[in-house]
Order: C-alpha cells, then sequence, then structure tokens
C-alpha cells in the first residue's frame, strides 16, 4: 500500500576523519632495539636480586645445566609480559616508543586497551615475528592480529573530510 521508505544515508557537518601517520620502520627497529635494552638491563637486575636471595647451591645448579629451549621459552614469554606490562601502563607506549615519540593505537586511532596490549605483548613472542616488520609500510604480526597500528607523533593526525556524493 504504502511505498517503501528507504533510509537517507546520515551526513554530518561535525564528522572529521582522522588519518594517522604510520611509524616509519627505522622508528620501528629502533623502538625494538631500545625496548630489549631496557628488558635486558631488567633481566639482569632481577638477575642481581635473585643471586643475593638464593644460596651459591642453587645458584650453581641453575649454571650447571646450561640454556635449554625451556629457558629460552621462558625469555620469550617473560618479554611479552614485559612489553604488554609497559604498553598496557603507559596506553601504547613504551621506553623506545617515548623516547622515538611513538605510539600503538588501534585502527580507528582510540587508545588500545590493557587487553589489546597483553595481546600485543604475546603476539611478539611468536619466532620470527620481528622479520614481520621489514617491508612498506611497516605492519608486523602484532600490528595485525590486533588489528593495531604504531603511528609517529610528531606528524600528528590530518582531518580528512569525506565528501557525499
Amino acid at each position: 500500500m504504502y511505498p517503501e521508505q528507504t533510509a537517507a544515508p546520515e551526513f554530518s557537518l561535525f564528522e572529521d576523519h582522522f588519518e594517522y601517520t604510520r611509524a616509519s620502520t627505522g622508528k620501528r627497529l629502533a623502538n625494538y632495539i631500545i625496548d630489549l635494552i631496557v628488558f635486558y638491563v631488567f633481566m639482569f637486575l632481577l638477575g642481581v636480586v635473585l643471586a643475593l636471595l638464593l644460596t651459591p647451591e642453587v645458584i650453581y645448579s641453575m649454571d650447571e645445566n646450561g640454556w635449554t629451549l625451556l629457558d629460552r621459552l621462558l625469555i620469550l614469554i617473560l618479554y611479552a609480559l614485559y612489553m604488554g606490562t609497559m604498553e598496557a601502563i603507559f596506553r601504547g607506549r613504551s621506553v623506545g616508543k617515548f623516547i622515538t615519540r611513538t605510539k600503538a593505537v588501534n585502527l580507528d586511532g582510540t587508545p588500545i586497551s590493557a587487553g589489546t596490549a597483553f595481546l600485543r605483548g604475546l603476539s611478539r613472542a611468536v619466532p620470527f615475528c620481528l622479520f614481520s616488520a621489514f617491508g612498506t609500510p611497516c605492519d608486523p604480526w602484532q600490528d595485525r592480529w590486533t588489528k593495531t597500528m604504531v603511528i609517529d607523533q610528531n606528524t600528528g593526525a590530518v582531518i580528512v573530510n569525506e565528501e557525499v556524493l
């Protein structure tokens, strides 16, 4: 009886879309190197504390076994937890990201949640994840799998108004 009404697309003059500048591969590599150095310093300090708390017999027994696959997996997991904790506490930033003025955000530009930060950290524990970052644009697995990106804060966001046809 009545003609079907179709909903008109909503349009707002006040809606802007932001485009962010992704951090370059060089900055991402600098982030990784800085964060890895900070992680090793943290692990060294943890080792000093453990050496002060443990008896010499326990320390010698740990040293006799040498490095095993389990030790390497433990280091990977500790690194993932360290990075997840840093990005969760500092809202998408780590020591390396503070120095290079970059930040991890969701693809829509919103800050990442603590859960997303920990997923990004766990994604880094995947072997050869570092090599997934090489390329243009830099889009490593921890970004793809968690739908995030690392942006360059020096350039800021560019407002782009979309035209309605």
